[in-house]
């Protein structure tokens, strides 16, 4: 795993961009890496590259965080909380 802080665009032009959203990225970077970037307008791009397997294990962990960011939220919005 390797953090960067400051990626310039061009380190990225050879790689393959595998899905993309309005401010993230993954990139096949090869080697069985992956690079998930921040790609921020009003700031230099950051990132943190993982391995194919570290990949699988993080979105575990982020869908774990999902489910449990849903339910407090689920939990503050339902009608039994209303007052």
């Amino acid at each position: 795993m390797k953090l960067w802080t400051d990626i310039e665009k061009d380190v990225l032009a050879g790689s393959t961009c595998l899905a993309e959203s309005n401010e993230f990225a993954v990139y096949a970077v090869g080697n069985d890496t992956y690079a998930l970037v921040l790609r921020h307008h009003g700031m230099p791009w950051q990132g943190v590259t993982l391995s194919g397997d570290g990949v699988f294990r993080v979105t575990e962990l982020m869908a774990a965080a999902s489910r449990s960011l849903y339910r407090e939220v689920a939990s503050r919005l339902s009608p039994d909380h209303k007052s």
